[in-house]
Parts: structure tokens; sequence; C-alpha cells
């Protein structure tokens, strides 16, 4: 029985042209990862930005209907406080 020599780490390699291949493949792999995340990223953003204007739109509506209550409010005030001195005045008569 005649055995083989063994092999060495340059036989075990693949050829340089199969690496390139691999390693191309990989990259363009790689590649199309990369765009579909930031194809994500993108639609994400703009859903975000939509969302953030809908939310201001409703801030800005808040403090609108805030301020009229307000107003409202120191307008009922001025009404109980003549209308107490009113009252007052009647009295110290």
């Amino acid at each position: 029985m005649t055995s083989s020599p063994p092999l060495t780490g340059a036989e075990l390699a693949p050829p340089p042209s199969a690496v390139e291949s691999q390693l191309s493949s990989l990259i363009y792999d790689l590649t199309q990862n990369v765009q579909v995340a930031m194809d994500n990223m993108l639609k994400m953003i703009n859903e975000i930005d939509h969302n953030s204007a809908g939310i201001m739109e409703e801030i800005e509506k808040s403090k609108d209907s805030a301020i009229e209550r307000k107003n409202h409010l120191e307008q009922e005030k001025d009404h109980f406080q003549k209308a107490a001195f009113s009252i007052l005045d009647m009295l110290n008569k």
C-alpha cells in the first residue's frame, strides 16, 4: 500500500478566481441588504415626519383651545367680581 503525500495549505485553498467570485457575491449581497435597510429607514423617517406633523398640529389646537378657555374664565371671573362689588356696595348703603 502506498500512501499519498500530505496536502499542503496551497493545495487546499480554492483558486484565486473562485475567491474573488465569492467576495464579489458577498459584497453584492451585503450591498443589497444595506440598500433594503436604508429604504426601510427612509420609509420610517417619512412616517415619523408625517406623524410628528399631525402631533404638532394637535398641540397647536390644544394651545389655542387652552388660551380660549383661559380668556373665557378670566371674563367669568371679572363678571363675578363686579357682581360681588355691586352687592357689597348695596349692602354698605
